[in-house]
């Protein structure tokens, strides 16, 4: 923490975005933790503004920018914001000694790999979701994919609200790839998406994913296991934007005088 400070100072990356909105609101409501500032692209309407104001509310006393330098007076930066941005963020956050806590979905396998290039030597906590519940699925997930054989299909059904831009979600891939864990096999030789037409019968073990856009649907996750005469069903229905950025902020707090690494939410939740 920012020496002689009891509280975890954080930098809000994204901070006009959904997400970069609750947890500008959230941080100065919890305590143990300060708003120490907010980021967004150059160029942004928010960009010179007080947050607060910018958000159509009270004035927070801090000003959005798009200077990196504001991460000298930080803990911790928590970015949802897009693959692109987090890549070029992950260098600056290790260099200023702040913990990085990645929300971001929708990174391709390359992104991925710049990404972890990028934050080399920092301590990173990135995870396609950040709720309890959403790990405690993660984990269950594994353990029934294990246990059962390649008579049951696995199926992650997965629905958000109508802006999210990136298919499946980052929790469904979450999902997957402990199916896949669980199976022993590799997600991206069994992953079967998007399918359409005259498509022939579904391959034996594969995990098939299917992903549901409209209205303001926060995020609902199904994991399907199917076989003749029987399906099991796991499910994790979110109501409420603000799980993500609680353990947003839990995973910023724990990140705190960690060994330089890579982290999950796994590692932060103790699972």
């Amino acid at each position: 923490m920012t020496q002689g400070s009891e509280q975890t100072a954080i930098v809000i990356a994204g901070a006009s975005g959904r997400m970069g909105q609750m947890l500008l609101r959230l941080v100065g409501d919890t305590p143990g933790f300060r708003l120490a500032g907010a980021l967004e692209r150059p160029g942004h309407d928010w960009v010179g503004q007080d947050a607060g104001l910018a958000m159509g509310g009270a004035a927070l006393g801090i000003m959005v920018t798009s200077s990196m330098a504001t991460l000298k007076d930080a803990d911790a930066v928590i970015d949802f914001t897009a693959p692109k941005a987090s890549i070029e963020l992950a260098p600056e956050a290790a260099r200023a000694s702040a913990v990085h806590v990645i929300g971001t979905t929708g990174f391709s396998p390359d992104e991925r790999a710049a990404l972890d290039r990028a934050g080399a030597g920092g301590i990173t906590i990135i995870a396609g979701n950040m709720s309890l519940g959403v790990n405690l699925l993660v984990q269950l997930t594994r353990k029934v994919a294990a246990a059962l054989d390649n008579d049951f299909d696995i199926e992650i059904v997965e629905a958000h609200h109508r802006h999210k831009v990136d298919a499946p979600s980052g929790t469904a891939l979450m999902l997957g790839e402990a199916a896949a864990e669980g199976r022993g096999v590799s997600l991206e030789q069994a992953a079967e998406r998007g399918r359409d037409g005259i498509t022939g019968p579904r391959k034996q073990g594969a995990i098939g994913f299917s992903a549901i856009r409209g209205g303001d649907v926060v995020g609902e996750h199904d994991v399907i296991f199917a076989a003749p005469g029987e399906r099991i069903v796991l499910r994790h229905i979110a109501t409420d934007r603000a799980i993500f950025a609680r353990g947003a902020l839990k995973a910023a707090q724990w990140g705190q005088n960690r060994t330089p690494g890579q982290y999950d939410m796994l590692d932060v939740l103790g699972l």
